[in-house]
């Protein structure tokens, strides 16, 4: 976030810049007070013309002294930044204070120097009003990150209250299903799920064993000789 010396615009457009902003300012401002001032004295019945007919006159001459003021400040502000080569808040009080004993350089000295003490300590306020709020809206941005402790004799990740791993409002996890045993693979368990098939090959490798042997022993021919 920039300062407000170092958002404005360069220096030379700075000038035409405040002086249409303060003329703006002005006009705005002069047009609602004496419009308010106009309707409270003129007479009834006339109280909105009397109203419009006091903006109309007065509102120009009031934008054109801001904008008086605010070229004349721009003029300073802008030698002050040649002058010391820098921007800070010391040119604006500067110029504040040359903008005031300017305008009043007429009334003679002492009004001069009234005037111009009354612009710098009003241009003082401003700075260091915009220096603090500068320094409140970027104070949150410096803020340390906070880190929680662990409890005491407690895992990390975990819930007071809790087991390791679990948090409030999760069902916690079952159990596996224990596995059947080799000895029991003759229940109806092994029966029902082919337990008891998975030995059978086993069991029954003699007989085909035997039944391999049978068919090697040779078998006699038959002979078609009477006797």
């Amino acid at each position: 976030m920039g300062t407000p010396e170092t958002s404005r615009e360069p220096c030379p457009d700075r000038i035409l810049d405040d002086i249409g902003g303060a003329f703006g300012m002005g006009a705005v401002g002069g047009s609602a007070f004496h419009f308010i001032k106009g309707v409270f004295n003129s007479p009834k019945g006339e109280r909105l013309v009397g109203g419009t007919q006091a903006v109309r006159m007065n509102a120009p001459r009031v934008g054109g002294s801001f904008a008086v003021w605010g070229g004349l400040f721009s003029a300073f502000d802008c030698t002050m930044v040649y002058v010391r080569q820098k921007e800070d808040p010391w040119n604006s009080i500067i110029s504040g204070a040359a903008t005031g004993g300017f305008l009043q350089m007429r009334q003679g000295f002492g009004p001069a120097s009234r005037a111009a003490l009354l612009g710098g300590v009003l241009l003082a306020l401003i700075e260091g009003a915009g220096i603090m709020l500068n320094k409140v809206v970027t104070a949150p941005q410096n803020l340390p990150i906070m880190t929680e402790e662990p409890v005491p004799g407690m895992a990390p990740g975990s819930f007071p209250g809790y087991p390791a791993g679990q948090f409030p409002g999760m069902t916690p996890p079952t159990p596996p299903a224990p596995e059947a045993s080799s000895s029991g693979s003759s229940s109806w368990f092994g029966g029902l799920f082919g337990g008891g098939k998975k030995q059978e090959p086993a069991a029954n490798s003699g007989s085909k064993t035997e039944i391999l042997e049978s068919f090697d022993t040779p078998t006699p021919m038959p002979t078609f000789e009477y006797k």
